[in-house]
């Protein structure tokens, strides 16, 4: 009986290792989400620009090292008072969930960085919508959704107060 008990287990076990392991996310199926969330996908396998409600995003991946971004520009940093810069980075820490504002290349951008394979269907799709309101958001509420972690009474009161906390 033990071992009957025993041999289900594994093959129960091998099985779901199997299902999971044929949900991992790869540039194919991801490329497949891209196309259904945008108006269209420009680029090549790993590196396409798209249209998301109007707003420009770039997806990069690699994935050899399983690694993925979404990204989008905000704003030339020459353009950016301290006091938003000050602002985006206790966002990051507060009202950006999964999502940050990064600077590189002379940019204020928002960013969504995650391990590829890991990633759902779901995750993606919510990772466009945070990057999209976080990209919206900036220089108003600074966030990628109505929840808040603790903390940041003082700057949700600033800023309308209309936030959810945690």
């Amino acid at each position: 009986m033990i071992n009957r008990i025993i041999t289900s287990c594994c093959i129960i076990f091998t099985v779901s290792l199997a299902v999971a392991d044929g949900q991992k996310m790869d540039n194919g199926k991801l490329y497949g989400i891209l196309a259904s969330v945008s108006d269209s996908v420009e680029g090549s396998e790993g590196m396409w620009q798209l249209t998301y409600n109007e707003r420009v995003m770039l997806v990069i991946t690699d994935e050899s090292h399983d690694r993925m971004r979404i990204i989008s520009p905000v704003e030339v940093m020459d353009q950016l008072s301290p006091a938003q810069i000050e602002e985006a980075m206790i966002a990051n820490f507060h009202s950006t969930l999964d999502v940050r504002y990064a600077m590189s290349d002379g940019l204020l951008w928002t960013a969504f960085i995650h391990p590829l394979k890991s990633l759902t269907e779901d995750q993606v799709r919510d990772a466009f919508l945070q990057v999209y309101r976080a990209s919206e958001t900036f220089g108003s509420s600074y966030s990628s959704s109505e929840l808040v972690f603790p903390g940041s009474n003082e700057r949700a009161a600033k800023n309308g107060g209309a936030r959810k906390k945690m």
